[in-house]
């Protein structure tokens, strides 16, 4: 069985001891960077699964390494924040993390949320091809490849596996707990702002007009439905 690899990211060297001491002891191989610029460098030196990430710290904070990391990778990344207000976790979840954990945290709180992210197994089975064509839209599920129009379109882990549950699920309404506990884990179900991110990120990737989306179609105060083009 492969044996994930965890970046901790965080100015606090108390607490880059205790995490990493607590990962080491659930058998994760954990690596640890004190600021966003060194935790940069070791991404282009060595190769993670998974990357806890602080948002507040000097010089390059989470949220601007958060998207520095994004250009050029699909690690899972979750933050850790202060804060509690809605507008900050957006802006963590909009910056590409896949989670979010609010200091003070329980050490099981965050192993739940480790487990969550590093899984990457798609959800909802189909029968048949594992590629979707319609519109000039391309959906491998296999590679987790997407393209439109001959464009190559970048999906971070989390975008992808929500657009693969929806597609493996076509033309059906979808609860926003359904979804997420499909996605994140089953014991996520009232993180709605969650779906809301990333179904707005993966709109503006694949619609014509995100505004007016065509494919995800949101079910008011439901969930989402994704309308595959008769035929597909």
């Amino acid at each position: 069985m492969k044996v994930a690899r965890i970046l901790v990211v965080d100015d606090e060297p108390q607490l880059r001891r205790v995490m990493k001491a607590a990962l080491a002891k659930q058998g994760y191989i954990v690596g640890d960077a004190r600021s966003g610029e060194a935790a940069l460098e070791k991404l282009r030196e060595e190769r993670y699964d998974l990357i806890i990430l602080d948002r507040n710290m000097p010089g390059i904070g989470g949220v601007e390494a958060c998207r520095s990391i994004r250009e050029h990778s699909d690690v899972g990344i979750i933050m850790l924040t202060i804060r509690k207000e809605e507008p900050d976790r957006i802006e963590a979840l909009d910056a590409g993390a896949d989670d979010y954990v609010t200091k003070p945290f329980s050490m099981p709180e965050l192993l739940a949320r480790i487990r969550a992210t590093l899984r990457r197994s798609p959800m909802g089975p189909r029968q048949g091809t594992q590629r979707i064509t319609f519109d000039g839209i391309t959906v491998d599920l296999d590679s987790h490849h997407v393209s439109t129009r001959g464009t190559d379109v970048r999906l971070t882990p989390k975008q992808f596996e929500v657009l693969n549950y929806l597609i493996a699920n076509a033309n059906v309404s979808i609860p926003h707990a359904k979804i997420l506990q499909a996605v994140w884990g089953p014991d996520y179900g009232d993180e709605v702002e969650y779906l809301h991110v990333v179904v707005n990120q993966i709109r503006k990737k694949i619609e014509p007009d995100p505004s007016r989306p065509r494919y995800i179609v949101t079910e008011p105060w439901l969930g989402y439905r994704f309308q595959l083009p008769s035929g597909k």
